[in-house]
């Protein structure tokens, strides 16, 4: 499905939100548990490791479920988590994997 510009969710279209997870986020395989629960719900995105020890996750697909696959993050991962900070992105047209960066 094409990106469809400021979308605010209410149209339907995709949606992009940025998540930094701050805590005992690396070194612990939180990037590849985020790309296995991608696996498992129509998200596209990608997640880093940041200089400052946090991780950045975005992602996108319905607002349903990025809303769902970030809370199964925190659900199964919560517990190395300190905090964490989200926010609204635009989407990202031609995107259809979700991978882990460097």
């Amino acid at each position: 499905m094409p990106a469809q510009g400021n979308n605010n969710g209410m149209s339907g279209g995709p949606i992009r939100v940025g998540v930094r997870f701050v805590g005992r986020v690396q070194g612990v395989g939180f990037r590849a548990v985020c790309r296995d629960i991608a696996c498992g719900f129509p998200v596209t995105g990608t997640v880093r490791n940041e200089a400052d020890g946090s991780v950045w996750l975005e992602a996108q697909g319905s607002e349903e479920a990025v809303g769902v696959f970030i809370d199964s993050i925190l659900e199964r991962m919560g517990r190395l988590v300190q905090s964490h900070q989200q926010s609204r992105l635009a989407a990202v047209a031609g995107e259809t994997i979700f991978s882990i960066g460097r």
